[in-house]
Formats: C-alpha cells, sequence, structure tokens
C-alpha cells in the first residue's frame, strides 16, 4: 500500500485502485469536498507526476480520454483547485508524494495499460438522485430526467415556461462552463430539437445561467456529470442520430391530469409577455415551441 496523507486529501493506492479522498479542511473546495472519494481503477490511468515547488508541491493524475465522465463533461474547465486529481503536498512529504507516484508508474508499465482512448466509461461519476441550487434556479437528476426549476430571479421567458422536465434520452449533449466570478457560466442540456437554438443561457430555457456565487455555481458540474455518465460514450457517437439508439432507455412520464390547464395559462403569460416587447419574434417562437414540447 503507497499512500499520502495531506491537510488537501488522501491518495491511497493498493496496486489495483487510486483511492482519492479529498481533505476536511476550509481550503478544500466545496466542489472537491461534495463529490467525495473517487475510486480510480489502474486501467482508467494514462500517468502520474509529482510537481515540486519550493514551499508546496503537486501530485498530478492524468487520466486516459473517456475514462471519466466527469473531465467529459467539464472539458478541463475545472478551476485548478477543484481538480481531484490533484494533491497540495507539503514540502516535508515530497519524497512520499515522489513514492506514490512511483508506485503507480510501476504498475502501469507491470500491468501494460494501454495509453490510448478508452470505449467505455471507467469511472461512475457522481451517484444519483443528485440537486444542485445554482443562481439560476435549482437542477435535479435522477437517473432518468433532468428537472430544473427556476429561481424567482430568473429571466421572465424562463419563469414563463415554468419547470423544465427532460429525459435524458433525448439529450445529446451537455453543455458546461464554469462561472469564474468574472464571467458568467452556464449549464446546457442539448436536444435534437434545441441543438440549433441561439438563445442565449439567460434565456435558455434549457440552460442554467450561472452569475452568482462561483463557489455554489460550481456543484452544476456534479448534475453535468451525472448525466453525461448515461449519454452514450464519445467513442459510439456518430452525430445527433444517436439519441434514437438510447431512447427506449427512458420512458416518458405521463402529465399531470390538469396538463391542459397549465399548458394554456403559460401559452396566455408568454402571449402577454410578446405583447408588451419583452420576447422578440425568435424568443416567442422558440418559448412557445419549448413549452408545447414540455407538455
Amino acid at each position: 500500500m503507497a499512500e499520502i496523507i495531506q491537510r488537501d486529501g488522501t491518495w491511497a493506492f493498493d496496486g489495483t485502485t487510486v483511492r482519492i479522498t479529498p481533505g476536511l479542511h476550509r481550503s478544500v473546495p466545496l466542489f472537491r469536498q461534495t463529490y467525495g472519494e473517487i475510486a480510480v481503477p489502474l486501467e482508467a490511468v494514462a500517468g502520474v507526476v509529482f510537481e515540486p515547488e519550493r514551499r508546496r508541491g503537486r501530485l498530478r493524475m492524468r487520466l486516459r480520454e473517456g475514462a471519466d465522465p466527469l473531465l467529459q463533461a467539464t472539458g478541463g474547465r475545472l478551476p485548478d483547485p477543484a481538480d481531484p486529481y490533484r494533491l497540495a503536498v507539503d514540502v516535508d512529504r515530497a519524497g512520499v508524494a515522489e513514492y506514490v507516484a512511483e508506485e503507480i508508474r510501476r504498475s502501469l508499465l507491470l500491468d501494460q495499460i494501454p495509453s490510448e482512448p478508452t470505449k467505455a466509461y471507467l469511472l461512475p461519476g457522481p451517484p444519483v438522485p443528485v440537486s444542485v441550487r445554482s443562481s439560476d434556479g435549482t437542477v435535479s437528476f435522477d437517473g432518468i430526467q433532468i428537472r430544473i426549476d427556476w429561481a424567482d430571479t430568473s429571466d421572465r421567458v424562463k419563469r414563463a415556461t415554468g419547470p423544465r422536465i427532460i429525459n435524458v434520452a433525448d439529450v445529446v449533449q451537455v453543455e458546461w462552463l464554469p462561472n469564474s466570478g468574472y464571467e458568467d457560466g452556464f449549464l446546457r442540456f442539448v436536444s435534437r430539437e434545441t441543438s440549433f437554438s441561439k438563445l442565449p443561457p439567460e434565456k435558455d430555457p434549457y440552460a442554467l445561467d450561472l452569475w452568482g456565487s462561483a463557489r455554489r455555481d460550481l456543484l452544476t458540474a456534479l448534475v453535468a456529470t451525472a448525466v453525461t455518465a448515461r449519454l452514450p460514450h464519445p467513442s459510439t457517437r456518430t452525430g445527433v442520430e444517436y439519441a434514437e439508439r438510447v431512447r427506449p432507455l427512458a420512458a416518458a412520464v405521463p402529465p399531470p391530469a390538469d396538463h391542459h390547464d397549465v399548458l394554456l395559462r403559460r401559452l396566455r403569460e408568454l402571449g402577454e409577455l410578446y405583447k408588451d416587447g419583452v420576447l422578440t419574434d425568435e424568443e416567442f417562437a422558440m418559448t412557445k415551441a419549448a413549452v408545447l414540447r414540455g407538455f
């Protein structure tokens, strides 16, 4: 067993799995603490390196392309401190960090782990159900459906459409950009019907506009990852038509008994927004279509 315990977290390697546990210190980002422990199978690892610095060094693990839905969903855009495959190491523990890195590298050679991309996810992503409250609303995922409940501060266009429910079988792509604190981010669920939509995130009823607390909004990557883990692996995708192959995996939930009255009310609200000049022609058409698809 090769193990290093730091304030930033713990890495433990038993020859087949690298178990990464985030630290509990307040300096550890909320995202890592919420994501929790990660068990990385050796076959998912592409390499590991220790980067010594003057005061603190870093252990960094590189995974094989396509092995982890988290990296697929976030596209390398996680802030460095929130990266779960990075461990800050005190200077007096540099020797232990080098030993852990060398043990992992030796096992990669002995087991002849290939470096090419994987053809399936080797890590499961976060468990479901998962729910995150962001600056634009609350997004939840139960493994079958995504639900977005808009906040009072959400754009009027979004609130007019009501809660958004999306079957995961209808999703062809998840787009995620973090809120950096200087620029807004977003979480968007792209379906076949919305793949050509040009609505900005603040008006798109299939997207969360992330503009508030960067620390809290970063947690939307949990939902992005959980959904991504249940989409066909990137190696199998040939375009948006792949959604047809996974459609049977998620059944549509029947609408509520009073859905007709709700539909009429929301259409009236949209008409009033359009009449008052709040919605442009394009926004009105897109939002109306989104409401009708929701029913």
